[in-house]
């Protein structure tokens, strides 16, 4: 098949979806298939394949570091037909995947919308009333959905609320797999030798951007009780985003700047390192749709506490492969605090979550999301098929 893809967000900035795109094209391409990929420009950026096509952009005036892309460009649908497209998959209802919408319904071809992100948790970067801004979003991309062949979430949640929206699309539940062998052979030892901490210090991890919606301020919250009851802890935050210097602030704030590092961006080595070296994950989004970082965490044998939301309660077996908590910074800490203080169970709860991590093998969800293009684009050509 040849899949177009259209993104608002891609390399070189890094994110959930940036990854989940690279991840199935991947996996597409080492099953014979063509991707091409429509993304927006940056600036000084030098791309590595002949299959990523960029358009002109802006610098996002609220986002920095990210670029909008204008949607606009003469030769798209000449390009497209050379590339003879058989589905066009977008992964934003907004710039470019509105392009692509309308280029899929040109060409005649099936039109999948991959709902990565809970919209309506992002307002705070748009400088508009929130509550408003919020029902907008919601509005928009609820219509947007309404006109997709095929909508795919990455859980039977977020299912269950786009079915409540009023969004009667076809939806399937795919979500972004991973390679488990890539995240069981860090290196242990990498994260204490680098930040220069003792074999007996908890080391806590969250890695992700820093951004208001991922709720990294409860993870400060939370470390204010474990350090009172365990002085020799550090939460590390692997990433990087608009909130790092406010967040660093807030640390400092609240006497935590000693016991909180901050690593930046970080190379996947690098991230695979810290997977492996850290006693555990810790995640407080609730604007997630999946949490990729929480299975990269778990294939590596990493047990993970969570704050109980939807874009985890379909990966983490509650008490088994992790533990989903409340959104109470005290109840969050001391169940952190009964982890580090039982390594037997903080070994087994790591081994089940390896375990369940295999579940979401990069290969077998690509192979999902291929049959339904391939029934999508079945149905599509029956419709097109006029009776003599």
């Amino acid at each position: 098949m040849n899949i177009g893809v259209f993104t608002d967000s891609y390399k070189p900035y890094l994110s959930g979806v940036v990854r989940s795109i690279d991840t199935f094209a991947g996996e597409f391409e080492a099953m014979g298939h063509q991707v091409y990929i429509f993304a927006p420009a940056y600036p000084h950026y030098v791309q590595r394949t002949g299959n990523i096509f960029r358009f002109r952009s802006i610098r996002s005036p609220t986002h920095p570091g990210f670029s909008l892309a204008i949607p606009i460009s003469p030769r798209l649908l000449a390009t497209a037909r050379a590339l003879a497209l058989d589905v066009v998959h977008v992964h934003s209802p907004f710039l470019l995947g509105r392009l692509g919408a309308r280029l899929a319904r040109r060409l005649q071809v099936p039109l999948v919308f991959t709902y990565h992100t809970r919209y309506d948790q992002y307002v705070h970067y748009v400088p508009l009333a929130a509550e408003p801004s919020r029902r907008a979003v919601l509005a928009w991309v609820s219509t947007f959905a309404k006109q997709c062949d095929s909508v795919v979430v990455p859980s039977q949640r977020m299912r269950e609320e786009l079915r409540q929206q009023g969004i009667f699309t076809r939806i399937e539940v795919i979500p972004t797999g991973i390679d488990p062998l890539r995240f069981q052979h860090g290196d242990p030892r990498y994260l204490r030798e680098h930040l220069g901490l003792g074999p007996d210090a908890l080391i806590l991890l969250y890695s992700g951007r820093l951004g208001r919606e991922k709720n990294v301020d409860f993870l400060l919250y939370a470390m204010q009780h474990v350090v009172r009851a365990r002085s020799n802890s550090y939460l590390i935050l692997a990433g990087a985003g608009p909130d790092r210097i406010r967040l660093e602030r807030e640390a400092a704030t609240l006497g935590l700047a000693r016991h909180v590092r901050f690593l930046g961006a970080v190379t996947e080595k690098v991230l695979v390192d810290c997977y492996a070296g850290a006693d555990v994950f810790v995640f407080a989004s609730t604007s997630e749709t999946q949490g990729l970082v929480v299975l990269e965490a778990m294939a590596s044998g990493l047990p993970v506490v969570a704050v109980h939301g939807p874009g985890v309660e379909d990966t983490i077996v509650d008490g088994r492969s992790g533990l989903l908590v409340p959104p109470s910074p005290r109840t969050f800490a001391a169940e952190v605090l009964e982890l580090a203080s039982n390594p037997s169970r903080r070994a087994a709860m790591g081994a089940a979550a390896r375990q369940q991590a295999n579940l979401f093998s990069a290969r077998v969800m690509a192979e999902k999301l291929l049959h339904l293009y391939q029934s999508l684009v079945f149905e599509k050509r029956q419709q097109r098929e006029v009776p003599i």
